[in-house]
């Protein structure tokens, strides 16, 4: 397993595609903070309550001059049908299915046992640092509050 990525680290450029099956590069917000918020598989309660939890915070995040992204290995219409199905119109989510996981496996936080990422938030400044890391328990719901105070900080 490769170190989890930590606080002062540099994240690396990368591409994923969206939900909407567009590219999306870590350089495409330049300046902005990044929450990238890994959830292990779309379809699954937790999982969902994490996306709607981004997905109702957007003018939070948007004042706080943040882009929160989803990132899991599912793939592209599976994470589109799932957005569609949760009413997710506003938060991107990222397909990390092909190479499966390379992000996860970037950032140390991909569970080669069961081939998903950890549930993990992890928070860039506008220069792509890394400001927080935290991996939570799989059946266990992060704290949106937590990471607003974060961004706010």
């Amino acid at each position: 397993m490769t170190r989890t990525i930590k606080k002062g680290d540099t994240s690396k450029e990368f591409t994923l595609k969206d939900q909407h099956d567009k590219d999306v590069r870590l350089s495409d917000f330049p300046g902005k903070k990044v929450l990238l918020s890994f959830h292990p598989l779309a379809w699954t309660s937790v999982c969902a309550e994490q996306m709607k939890a981004l997905e109702a915070r957007k003018e939070t995040f948007d004042t706080l001059n943040t882009v929160a992204l989803g990132i899991s290995i599912d793939t592209v219409p599976s994470k589109n049908a799932w957005a569609k199905e949760l009413g997710i119109t506003n938060t991107i989510l990222l397909s990390d299915f092909w190479p499966h996981g390379m992000i996860a496996k970037a950032y140390g936080i991909f569970r080669e046992t069961n081939g998903f990422s950890e549930r993990a938030n992890i928070v860039l400044d506008g220069n792509h640092r890394v400001i927080f890391v935290q991996v939570y328990p799989i059946k266990e719901l992060p704290d949106i509050e937590e990471i607003l105070q974060v961004l706010a900080g």
